[in-house]
C-alpha cells in the first residue's frame, strides 16, 4: 500500500510536527507500506526539490517568491494554487493509493482536489487547531476575520475528505461539535519510540560546568518557546522558588517567538543567573541536556489550544524515564495522571506552579514507582506501533469506499 503524506514541513526542520511525521512513516515502513513525503510551499527551507535526508526522500514544492510570498492571504492562496499543481506530478509519478494530508487545511483542499481528479480517497489528520495557532503562536485568542476563515476552511477540509483522523480526544470532541460525523474521526494519538531514548545517565560534568548549572537542581523544558507554552509563569514562579530552596535554576532549551520576553523578564525579575538560555541543540545532543535536568516542568496557560490539543514533549520526556510536572490543562491531562505518572498543577499563575514543583522535588522517594508507571503507560498505549496500527482499518475503510 502506497500512501502519500502531504505535509507542512518536515526535515531538516526539527519540531514536534516533524518529530510526529517521523515516527508515523517510520512504523509504516516497518508495517510493509510505502510511505511516499511531499512539503507544501511552507516548508521554508531552502533545497533541492527532491531531497534525501537520511532514509527518506522528501518531495518539495517549490517556495512562493515575490509579492505572493510577502501577503497575508494571497500567500496562502499562492500555497494552495502551487500544491495543487505539484499534485498532479507526484500522484501521476508515484501512482499512490491513497492521500494522506497533514494539518492545516491548506494541505487538505488542494489533496481533497486531487482526490476527486485522480479517484484516489483522501484522509486528513487534524493535528491542531490552525484557527486557534494561527495568530502569534496562539498567543492572544483574539476573534477576528482571520480566525473565523480558518476555522472555515478547516472545517469544509473536514468535511469534504474521505475520513478524518486526529491527535486526542479534545480535538475528536471538536469536530463532532462541528457536525462532523463521529464514525468518521478515529484517534491517532501521539507516540513515542522509547527504544530511542537511552534513559537517565550520568550528568555530563564538563557540559553543566560550561552551562553554570554544577551543584544545581535543575528545571527543565525543551521545545518551542511560545506564550502559551506558560514559561513566563516559571520565570515569575522562580523568585518564590529560590525562596525554599536556593540551589535550583532554570534550563531552557530551544527557541521561539517569546525567547527576547523571556530573556528581558528574567532580567527584570532578578533571577538572570539562575535561567540558562542554551538555544537550539543538534538531535544528536540532547541527551546530554536531558541528563542534566532534575524536572521537566511544561506550565502550559489554560485556553482553548491547550485544552484541546495534547503536547509531544511531555511523551518524550517520559519515555527518558524523567519527572514530568505540568499545569492541569486538558492536552496534559490526556498524558498524564497526577501522583501516578506524574505531577500537575492547577494552570495560569505562578503561585500553584511553585508550590506543584516544591510538591514534586518533596516527592523524590515516589520518584521511581512514577517513572515506572509513566514507562509502562508509554509501552500500552503511546508507542509508535501502537498508535500506527490504528491507520490500517482507517485506510482499509477508505479504500473499500
Amino acid at each position: 500500500m502506497r500512501i502519500l503524506h502531504i505535509l507542512d514541513h518536515s526535515l531538516p526542520l526539527q519540531s514536534g510536527y516533524v518529530f510526529r511525521t517521523l515516527g508515523i512513516v517510520n512504523q509504516q515502513r516497518a508495517l510493509g507500506w510505502e510511505p511516499v513525503l511531499l512539503t507544501s510551499g511552507k516548508h521554508y527551507a531552502p533545497g533541492p526539490v527532491r531531497e534525501r535526508i537520511g532514509t527518506w526522500e522528501f518531495l518539495r514544492t517549490p517556495l512562493p517568491t515575490g509579492l505572493a510570498a510577502k501577503l497575508p492571504w494571497l500567500r496562502e492562496l499562492k500555497i494552495v494554487s502551487d500544491l495543487d499543481r505539484r499534485l498532479d506530478d507526484v500522484i501521476r509519478e508515484v501512482r499512490p493509493g491513497i492521500l494522506h494530508a497533514h494539518s492545516p487545511a491548506l494541505n487538505a483542499l488542494p489533496a481533497i482536489r486531487a482526490g476527486r481528479r485522480f479517484r484516489v480517497p483522501v484522509v486528513y489528520e487534524m493535528r491542531s487547531l490552525w484557527e486557534d495557532a494561527a495568530g502569534s503562536g496562539g498567543t492572544q485568542g483574539r476573534v477576528g476575520l482571520r480566525y473565523l476563515a480558518t476555522k472555515l476552511l478547516e472545517t469544509h477540509a473536514l468535511r469534504r475528505a474521505d475520513a478524518v483522523t486526529t491527535i486526542c480526544r479534545g480535538l475528536r470532541e471538536d469536530m463532532t461539535a462541528r457536525g462532523i460525523p463521529g464514525e468518521k474521526i478515529t484517534i491517532i494519538p501521539n507516540a513515542v519510540d522509547r527504544q530511542t531514548f537511552a534513559g537517565p545517565a550520568t550528568p555530563d560534568r564538563v557540559l553543566a560546568g560550561r552551562l553554570g548549572l554544577t551543584g544545581k537542581t535543575v528545571l527543565a523544558f525543551f521545545g518551542s518557546f511560545y506564550f502559551y507554552e506558560g514559561l513566563h509563569l516559571l520565570l515569575r514562579a522562580l523568585p518564590l522558588l529560590l525562596q525554599q530552596q536556593a540551589d535550583l535554576a532554570v534550563l531552557f532549551v530551544g527557541s521561539g517567538a517569546e525567547e527576547s520576553n523571556l530573556r528581558r523578564m528574567a532580567r527584570d525579575l532578578g533571577v538572570g543567573d539562575n535561567v540558562v538560555f542554551a538555544g537550539r541543540v543538534a538531535h544528536e545532543e540532547m541527551q546530554r541536556y536531558y541528563d542534566l535536568a532534575d524536572l521537566f516542568v511544561f506550565p502550559r496557560v489554560s485556553m482553548r489550544l491547550t485544552e484541546l490539543v495534547t503536547p509531544l514533549k511531555p511523551l518524550e520526556a517520559m519515555a527518558q524515564e524523567r519527572i514530568v510536572v505540568a499545569s492541569s490543562v486538558g492536552g496534559h491531562r490526556e498524558l498524564i495522571r497526577d501522583r501516578e505518572t506524574g505531577y500537575l498543577f492547577p494552570p495560569n499563575e505562578p503561585q500553584p506552579l511553585a508550590e506543584g514543583i516544591l510538591a514534586a522535588l518533596a516527592d523524590r522517594p515516589s520518584w521511581p514507582q512514577i517513572r515506572a508507571r509513566a514507562v509502562e503507560f508509554i509501552d500500552t498505549e503511546r508507542s509508535w506501533a501502537h498508535s500506527v496500527a490504528r491507520y490500517a482499518e482507517v485506510y482499509a475503510r477508505v479504500l473499500r469506499r
